[in-house]
């Protein structure tokens, strides 16, 4: 069984309290090295995006369309893993594109003459677009558009004529255009489609779990299992979704992969049991035959199809720990139906387990939470002071201070300095290699051939780190807007200095308008949306707790795996906030303890859900009911042995589990005692 609390090893203890301290900061030398580590298919991304932004820098080259830097930097929102999204996205930007551009001709009409007017619709504009951006759907894209808006009417003031205004328009489509159809044909041409990326991604879980299984995966394969772990379901059924709708994927074929996926989260769950517990580990008699199999079945996977009549191996189960009995029965049972859902009439939704309603177009607090009135003010007043700016020093060079207040600003204030500092780095980086770049490699350059290959090196490089973790992929985006716009100044190569100087001074300008706005001006924590998340959370896992039915479970325990993922993430984020923003220690160590405690009790609360009895589900319920904020002053009761005596010893076994672990949180999380500082002591 598992060590009680007061024999925990030192080296558990640490890594709960680290844990507990909030070890999610910026990522560190060492970290951002793990985080640049290769991963499969990020090579694949990375040089289709690479070899995009150079066709475009060569088309661009050919036919002398201005502004070829910020269509070459345009690729790299219209690339996703697979080309169904990625040709649709492109198509949907180039229609969006095609309707904000009618939208500035429109007002354009009325205020070309007139630069206040202009000023006034920039603004109006900006706030409506902004408010929308907060309270809808439009979230995603809708900065963007605001920005696009804003800049498109500021460049109609700079024509002399009406006829010149016109033109630049009609230009501004074109460089659009050329980067979107260059993106479409790659995609079509070598792009992977979802159906081969969601059987690569159900591989690599069985080869994950797999090492883990047998205790052979290093600390690189560990942090590999974990993320996969808290990836979830979404983007897999996601891409089997628009393999279907693309036509290489038939119903039948979609239906075995779809459970196939559920099955592959059963035994992750299983199989992260086995490598956290040592009670609950398989001996290598028993783990062998199902490593043996698990890789067998990601070869059938790998090779684009999906294992049926698939041989479960035999153990002896008496020889077993209690643990380790059920880790054994999952995995058998994960793998008896693991592309062909058993036959069983579905139960009968209970209350928690309804589909939520479908939500419209707008968030159901879009016109009651004063806070999407306030983002939508503070992001126009940072752009409109930044474009008056640059106005009155008639300097536009440093024009790029206004996009990035539409660029960095988010709905919380540690998002927003989280992003802004990642667009500061980014920006330093990328200037300093296309200074080096205009220094050294360009006055070598002699054709436009050549160029192409130096757009292809630093969007590649780029690449790497925007196709990446989340926590340094905006940083990669800066990095290429500011390589491109050093190295592609017009047809041909170029070297001036000053372009890539006006640049980075506008966007450390922007940066701390921003700054200073978001962190002065109605600042926003994230701790309001951290507890809805972990409010959310803990109702996840209490419907799961109560669900019966496997796949249901299975479905609820993906979700809840991710939300977990995203919600550590964001908690991460708290270390962003300056400290009169920044909630109370006492809150966030709260918090901090509330998610490990969930993250310790995942796999033994999935594993008993549904199969403990009465006394075993009020025993889950009540555990869940304490983790939830409203109970964080309260600490737990101790676990008792107030268990259902018909309880099966597998089940009494697992709840067991769940109480040693919460009594081990528990402990770690109490402050070590101190010794007092004596009267005379000095400082």
């Amino acid at each position: 069984m598992a060590s009680p609390a007061a024999e925990l090893r030192a080296g558990e203890r640490e890594g709960l309290r680290a844990s507990l301290a909030g070890d999610v900061n910026a990522p560190r030398p060492r970290e951002i090295i793990r985080l640049l580590a290769p991963f499969p298919g990020r090579a694949s991304i990375v040089t289709r995006i690479a070899l995009i932004c150079a066709l475009t820098a060569l088309v661009n080259s050919a036919y002398g369309t201005p502004e070829a830097a910020t269509s070459a930097y345009i690729v790299f929102f219209l690339n996703r893993p697979d080309r169904v999204t990625s040709v649709v996205m492109s198509c949907a930007l180039f229609l969006l594109v095609t309707v904000i551009i009618g939208i500035v001709m429109v007002f354009a009409i009325f205020s070309i003459d007139v630069p206040a007017l202009r000023v006034g619709y920039m603004a109006l504009l900006s706030f409506g677009l902004l408010f929308v951006t907060s309270a809808s759907k439009l979230r995603p894209v809708g900065a963007i558009v605001a920005m696009i808006v804003g800049f498109g009417l500021d460049e109609l003031g700079l024509a002399p004529v009406g006829e010149a205004a016109t033109r630049g328009l009609l230009y501004a489509w074109l460089f659009v255009s050329i980067p979107i159809g260059l993106a479409i044909v790659m995609n079509l041409l070598i792009g992977p489609s979802p159906r081969r990326l969601a059987c690569a991604t159900l591989a690599r879980r069985l080869k994950l779990a797999a090492a883990c299984l047998t205790d052979n995966a290093d600390a690189a394969g560990r942090a590999a299992f974990e993320a996969s772990l808290r990836e979830g379901d979404h983007q897999i059924m996601t891409w089997l979704k628009l393999a279907t709708l693309e036509g290489s994927l038939k119903p039948a074929d979609a239906a075995a992969l779809r459970q196939a996926t559920a099955s592959t989260t059963a035994i992750l769950i299983a199989t992260d049991l086995a490598a956290s517990e040592p009670a609950a580990q398989l001996p290598p008699a028993s783990a062998a035959p199902f490593v043996d199999t698990f890789m067998q079945m990601a070869a059938m996977l790998e090779a684009g199809g999906y294992p049926v009549d698939i041989t479960v191996p035999a153990a002896d189960e008496k020889a077993l720990t209690p643990l380790a009995a059920i880790v054994l029965a999952d995995l058998r049972a994960a793998l008896a139906h693991f592309a062909i859902a058993p036959e069983a009439p579905a139960p009968a939704p209970s209350p928690a387990q309804e589909k939520p309603a479908r939500k419209g177009f707008f968030d159901a607090d879009a016109f009651t939470n004063p806070d999407h009135v306030r983002y939508a003010l503070k992001t126009t007043a940072a752009a409109m002071f930044c474009y008056l700016l640059y106005q009155q020093l008639d300097w536009q060079g440093i024009h790029t201070c206004f996009i990035t207040c539409y660029m960095v600003s988010l709905g919380t204030t540690a998002e927003t300095v989280e992003k802004l500092t990642l667009r500061i780095a980014g920006c330093l980086i990328g200037a300093a290699l296309g200074t080096a770049a205009i220094v050294f490699v360009t006055p070598m350059l002699t054709t436009a051939w050549q160029l192409m290959a130096l757009v292809f090196a630093g969007a590649w490089l780029a690449g790497w780190v925007a196709m990446g973790s989340p926590r340094i992929a905006y940083a990669g985006m800066q990095i290429a807007f500011a390589f491109f716009l050093c190295v592609i100044q017009g047809a041909a190569p170029a070297f001036d200095l000053t372009l890539a100087r006006d640049r980075a001074i506008g966007i450390l300008i922007g940066n701390v308008v921003i700054y200073l706005v978001f962190t002065r001006v109605w600042p926003v924590s994230i701790a309001g949306s951290i507890d809805a998340a972990l409010a959310k959370l803990v109702a996840q896992w209490t419907r799961i707790a109560h669900a019966t039915d496997v796949a249901t479970r299975r479905t609820l325990t993906a979700t809840a795996l991710a939300d977990y993922g995203g919600l550590r993430q964001n908690l991460g984020l708290i270390h962003y906030e300056p400290s009169w923003v920044r909630p109370a220690p006492a809150w966030i160590a709260s918090r901090r303890r509330a998610l490990t405690a969930l993250g310790a009790l995942e796999a033994p609360l999935f594993l008993a859900a549904g199969k403990a009895g009465a006394a075993g589900e009020a025993r889950l319920k009540e555990i869940a009911l304490q983790l939830a904020p409203e109970g964080e002053a309260t600490r737990p009761a101790p676990a008792t042995s107030r268990t259902d005596s018909a309880s099966a010893p597998d089940i009494e076994a697992l709840l067991k589990l769940i109480a040693q672990r919460y009594d081990r949180i528990a402990a770690s999380a109490t402050p070590a005692p101190h010794e007092e500082t004596p009267p005379d002591a000095r400082p």
